[in-house]
Protein backbone atom coordinates (compact mmCIF):
# COMPACT_ATOMS: atom_id res chain seq x y z
CA UNK A 1 0.00 0.00 0.00
CA UNK A 2 1.64 3.21 -1.14
CA UNK A 3 1.65 6.27 1.09
CA UNK A 4 0.66 9.54 -0.89
CA UNK A 5 -7.75 5.57 3.96
CA UNK A 6 -27.31 3.83 14.83
CA UNK A 7 -30.01 5.42 13.39
CA UNK A 8 -33.36 3.64 13.53
CA UNK A 9 -34.56 5.23 10.30
CA UNK A 10 -32.66 4.73 7.03
CA UNK A 11 -32.00 7.80 4.92
CA UNK A 12 -32.57 7.16 1.23
CA UNK A 13 -30.79 9.18 -1.44
CA UNK A 14 -32.62 9.32 -4.75
CA UNK A 15 -31.19 10.84 -7.91
CA UNK A 16 -32.44 10.66 -11.46
CA UNK A 17 -30.86 8.45 -14.10
CA UNK A 18 -27.64 9.83 -15.48
CA UNK A 19 -26.85 12.00 -12.44
CA UNK A 20 -23.39 11.20 -11.16
CA UNK A 21 -22.10 11.37 -7.63
CA UNK A 22 -18.66 12.41 -8.88
CA UNK A 23 -15.42 10.49 -8.60
CA UNK A 24 -15.35 9.78 -4.85
CA UNK A 25 -17.70 8.26 -2.30
CA UNK A 26 -17.58 8.04 1.50
CA UNK A 27 -17.93 10.14 4.64
CA UNK A 28 -15.34 8.59 7.00
CA UNK A 29 -13.02 7.61 4.19
CA UNK A 30 -13.20 8.61 0.53
CA UNK A 31 -12.87 5.93 -2.13
CA UNK A 32 -11.97 6.57 -5.76
CA UNK A 33 -11.39 4.09 -8.60
CA UNK A 34 -8.81 5.31 -11.11
CA UNK A 35 -7.64 3.54 -14.24
CA UNK A 36 -4.08 3.59 -15.55
CA UNK A 37 -5.30 5.92 -18.32
CA UNK A 38 -5.73 8.60 -15.65
CA UNK A 39 -9.55 8.50 -15.63
CA UNK A 40 -11.58 8.22 -12.44
CA UNK A 41 -14.60 5.95 -12.83
CA UNK A 42 -17.86 7.94 -12.83
CA UNK A 43 -20.03 6.92 -9.89
CA UNK A 44 -23.84 6.69 -9.95
CA UNK A 45 -25.61 6.68 -6.58
CA UNK A 46 -28.30 4.22 -5.66
CA UNK A 47 -29.19 4.25 -1.94
CA UNK A 48 -27.45 5.38 1.20
CA UNK A 49 -28.13 4.56 4.83
CA UNK A 50 -26.30 5.36 8.03
CA UNK A 51 -22.95 3.58 7.87
CA UNK A 52 -23.36 2.20 4.33
CA UNK A 53 -22.93 3.78 0.90
CA UNK A 54 -23.82 1.95 -2.33
CA UNK A 55 -23.00 3.28 -5.79
CA UNK A 56 -22.65 2.01 -9.36
CA UNK A 57 -19.51 2.56 -11.44
CA UNK A 58 -18.82 2.28 -15.15
CA UNK A 59 -15.98 -0.14 -15.96
CA UNK A 60 -14.09 -0.52 -19.24
CA UNK A 61 -12.97 -4.04 -20.15
CA UNK A 62 -9.22 -4.53 -20.05
CA UNK A 63 -8.42 -1.40 -18.02
CA UNK A 64 -6.05 -1.86 -15.08
CA UNK A 65 -7.21 0.14 -12.08
CA UNK A 66 -6.25 1.37 -8.62
CA UNK A 67 -8.42 1.79 -5.52
CA UNK A 68 -7.50 5.12 -3.91
CA UNK A 69 -8.60 5.59 -0.30
CA UNK A 70 -8.31 8.77 1.78
CA UNK A 71 -8.69 8.67 5.55
CA UNK A 72 -10.82 11.65 6.61
CA UNK A 73 -10.38 11.04 10.35
CA UNK A 74 -7.78 12.46 12.79
CA UNK A 75 -6.82 8.92 13.88
CA UNK A 76 -5.69 5.70 12.28
CA UNK A 77 -8.18 3.48 10.48
CA UNK A 78 -8.07 -0.12 9.35
CA UNK A 79 -9.49 -0.87 5.89
CA UNK A 80 -10.87 -4.27 4.97
CA UNK A 81 -10.89 -4.17 1.17
CA UNK A 82 -12.60 -6.86 -0.89
CA UNK A 83 -12.94 -7.16 -4.67
CA UNK A 84 -15.55 -9.57 -6.05
CA UNK A 85 -16.02 -10.81 -2.49
CA UNK A 86 -12.34 -11.74 -1.91
CA UNK A 87 -10.05 -10.02 0.61
CA UNK A 88 -7.35 -8.36 -1.50
CA UNK A 89 -4.57 -9.23 1.00
CA UNK A 90 -5.39 -12.84 1.92
CA UNK A 91 -7.38 -13.79 -1.20
CA UNK A 92 -9.95 -15.49 1.03
CA UNK A 93 -13.72 -14.98 0.90
CA UNK A 94 -14.45 -11.76 2.75
CA UNK A 95 -17.31 -10.85 5.04
CA UNK A 96 -15.76 -7.42 5.76
CA UNK A 97 -15.16 -8.32 9.41
CA UNK A 98 -12.62 -6.70 11.72
CA UNK A 99 -10.86 -10.05 12.16
CA UNK A 100 -9.74 -10.06 8.52
CA UNK A 101 -6.44 -8.79 7.19
CA UNK A 102 -6.57 -5.07 6.53
CA UNK A 103 -4.58 -2.08 5.41
CA UNK A 104 -3.84 0.75 7.84
CA UNK A 105 -3.94 4.48 7.09
CA UNK A 106 -2.71 7.19 9.44
CA UNK A 107 -4.71 10.34 10.19
CA UNK A 108 -5.73 12.08 6.94
CA UNK A 109 -3.44 9.76 4.98
CA UNK A 110 -4.08 8.49 1.45
CA UNK A 111 -3.21 5.03 0.17
CA UNK A 112 -3.39 3.10 -3.10
CA UNK A 113 -4.46 -0.52 -3.55
CA UNK A 114 -3.25 -1.59 -6.97
CA UNK A 115 -3.76 -5.34 -6.91
CA UNK A 116 -4.01 -8.67 -5.13
CA UNK A 117 -1.22 -8.87 -2.53
CA UNK A 118 0.94 -11.90 -3.23
CA UNK A 119 3.80 -11.06 -0.88
CA UNK A 120 5.23 -8.43 1.46
CA UNK A 121 6.59 -6.43 -1.48
CA UNK A 122 4.51 -7.38 -4.52
CA UNK A 123 0.97 -7.40 -5.89
CA UNK A 124 -0.71 -8.64 -9.05
CA UNK A 125 -2.66 -5.85 -10.72
CA UNK A 126 -6.42 -5.39 -10.79
CA UNK A 127 -7.99 -5.24 -14.26
CA UNK A 128 -11.57 -5.29 -15.49
CA UNK A 129 -12.52 -8.48 -17.30
CA UNK A 130 -15.43 -10.86 -17.80
CA UNK A 131 -16.65 -12.64 -14.69
CA UNK A 132 -15.46 -16.01 -15.99
CA UNK A 133 -11.89 -14.65 -16.23
CA UNK A 134 -11.91 -13.11 -12.75
CA UNK A 135 -9.77 -14.04 -9.75
CA UNK A 136 -12.87 -14.91 -7.70
CA UNK A 137 -14.27 -17.21 -10.40
CA UNK A 138 -11.01 -19.19 -10.34
CA UNK A 139 -12.03 -20.26 -6.82
CA UNK A 140 -15.60 -21.01 -7.91
CA UNK A 141 -16.91 -17.99 -6.02
CA UNK A 142 -19.23 -15.61 -7.86
CA UNK A 143 -21.30 -14.70 -4.80
CA UNK A 144 -20.18 -11.04 -4.78
CA UNK A 145 -19.01 -10.56 -8.36
CA UNK A 146 -18.48 -7.01 -9.58
CA UNK A 147 -18.35 -5.36 -6.14
CA UNK A 148 -15.47 -3.32 -4.71
CA UNK A 149 -16.06 -3.11 -0.95
CA UNK A 150 -14.25 -1.05 1.68
CA UNK A 151 -15.08 -1.38 5.39
CA UNK A 152 -13.61 1.39 7.57
CA UNK A 153 -12.61 0.45 11.13
CA UNK A 154 -11.28 3.28 13.33
CA UNK A 155 -8.60 2.29 15.82
CA UNK A 156 -9.72 1.68 19.41
CA UNK A 157 -8.95 4.75 21.46
CA UNK A 158 -7.35 4.03 24.83
CA UNK A 159 -7.61 6.38 27.79
CA UNK A 160 -4.18 7.45 29.03
CA UNK A 161 -4.39 8.82 32.60
CA UNK A 162 -2.45 11.98 33.36
CA UNK A 163 0.80 11.56 35.33
CA UNK A 164 0.54 11.56 39.10
CA UNK A 165 2.18 14.30 41.20
CA UNK A 166 4.91 11.83 42.23
CA UNK A 167 5.69 11.02 38.57
CA UNK A 168 5.81 14.72 37.70
CA UNK A 169 8.14 15.33 40.66
CA UNK A 170 10.49 12.54 39.52
CA UNK A 171 10.55 13.93 35.98
CA UNK A 172 11.39 17.42 37.20
CA UNK A 173 14.17 16.13 39.47
CA UNK A 174 15.65 13.99 36.73
CA UNK A 175 15.19 10.79 38.72
CA UNK A 176 14.78 7.62 36.70
CA UNK A 177 11.26 6.30 36.44
CA UNK A 178 10.52 2.59 36.24
CA UNK A 179 9.56 1.26 32.82
CA UNK A 180 5.85 0.77 32.38
CA UNK A 181 4.69 -2.69 31.40
CA UNK A 182 4.16 -2.92 27.64
CA UNK A 183 0.56 -3.64 26.69
CA UNK A 184 -0.18 -6.75 24.68
CA UNK A 185 -0.39 -6.04 20.98
CA UNK A 186 -3.44 -6.86 18.95
CA UNK A 187 -3.07 -9.35 16.11
CA UNK A 188 -0.87 -7.70 13.45
CA UNK A 189 -2.64 -6.30 10.40
CA UNK A 190 -1.17 -5.37 7.03
CA UNK A 191 -0.22 -1.58 6.55
CA UNK A 192 -4.30 -0.25 1.45
CA UNK A 193 -24.06 -9.63 -21.96
CA UNK A 194 -21.43 -11.26 -19.18
CA UNK A 195 -20.98 -9.64 -15.83
CA UNK A 196 -17.86 -7.64 -15.06
CA UNK A 197 -15.17 -9.01 -12.77
CA UNK A 198 -11.58 -8.31 -11.74
CA UNK A 199 -8.70 -10.35 -13.06
CA UNK A 200 -5.30 -11.34 -11.66
CA UNK A 201 -2.99 -9.14 -13.69
CA UNK A 202 0.77 -8.69 -14.03
CA UNK A 203 3.00 -8.57 -10.97
CA UNK A 204 4.56 -5.34 -9.74
CA UNK A 205 6.61 -4.10 -6.78
CA UNK A 206 4.52 -2.79 -3.88
CA UNK A 207 6.19 -2.69 -0.44
CA UNK A 208 4.22 -3.10 2.78
CA UNK A 209 4.93 -3.74 6.45
CA UNK A 210 3.17 -5.38 9.39
CA UNK A 211 1.94 -3.16 12.23
CA UNK A 212 -0.05 -3.67 15.44
CA UNK A 213 -3.59 -2.35 15.21
CA UNK A 214 -6.74 -2.91 17.27
CA UNK A 215 -9.89 -2.08 15.26
CA UNK A 216 -13.20 -1.16 16.76
CA UNK A 217 -15.81 -3.91 16.86
CA UNK A 218 -18.04 -2.36 14.18
CA UNK A 219 -17.17 -0.65 10.93
CA UNK A 220 -17.81 3.08 11.02
CA UNK A 221 -18.69 2.95 7.34
CA UNK A 222 -18.98 0.38 4.55
CA UNK A 223 -18.64 1.51 0.94
CA UNK A 224 -19.89 -0.77 -1.84
CA UNK A 225 -19.08 0.06 -5.48
CA UNK A 226 -20.90 -2.15 -8.01
CA UNK A 227 -19.03 -1.87 -11.30
CA UNK A 228 -20.66 -2.87 -14.58
CA UNK A 229 -20.10 -2.49 -18.30
CA UNK A 230 -21.68 0.58 -19.85
CA UNK A 231 -24.24 -1.45 -21.79
CA UNK A 232 -25.38 -3.12 -18.56
CA UNK A 233 -25.77 0.23 -16.79
CA UNK A 234 -27.82 1.46 -19.74
CA UNK A 235 -30.14 -1.55 -19.65
CA UNK A 236 -30.57 -1.05 -15.90
CA UNK A 237 -31.52 2.59 -16.44
CA UNK A 238 -28.60 3.85 -14.36
CA UNK A 239 -27.39 5.96 -17.28
CA UNK A 240 -29.38 6.93 -20.39
CA UNK A 241 -28.53 5.30 -23.71
CA UNK A 242 -27.79 8.59 -25.42
CA UNK A 243 -25.02 9.65 -23.01
CA UNK A 244 -21.84 9.75 -25.14
CA UNK A 245 -18.80 7.84 -23.93
CA UNK A 246 -16.10 10.24 -22.81
CA UNK A 247 -13.48 10.23 -25.60
CA UNK A 248 -9.86 9.40 -24.99
CA UNK A 249 -7.47 12.35 -24.99
CA UNK A 250 -4.78 11.81 -27.64
CA UNK A 251 -2.30 14.02 -25.77
CA UNK A 252 -2.94 12.52 -22.34
CA UNK A 253 -2.86 8.88 -23.42
CA UNK A 254 0.22 9.06 -25.67
CA UNK A 255 3.07 8.28 -23.29
CA UNK A 256 5.64 6.88 -25.74
CA UNK A 257 8.79 8.31 -27.31
CA UNK A 258 9.39 10.15 -30.57
CA UNK A 259 9.50 7.66 -33.48
CA UNK A 260 11.73 8.19 -36.53
CA UNK A 261 10.09 9.94 -39.51
CA UNK A 262 8.28 7.67 -41.97
CA UNK A 263 10.69 5.93 -44.35
CA UNK A 264 13.70 6.49 -42.07
CA UNK A 265 15.13 3.89 -39.69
Amino acid sequence: MKRIMSLAVAVVLLLGAGETLGATVGDWAQVEIRTDHGWSLPLYPTTASYGKRKVYAEAVKGDEYTIIIRNLLPRRVGLVVAVDGRNIISGKKSWLRNSERMYILGPYETGECRGWRTGRDRVNRFYFTDAADSYAAAFGDESAMGVIAVAVYPEVERYVPPPSPEELSRERSGAATPHAQRPKCAEPKDSCMESAGTGYGPEEYSPSRIVAFEPEARAAETILIKYEWRSTLCRMGIIPWDTPLQPRNRLWDDGGYAPPPPGRR
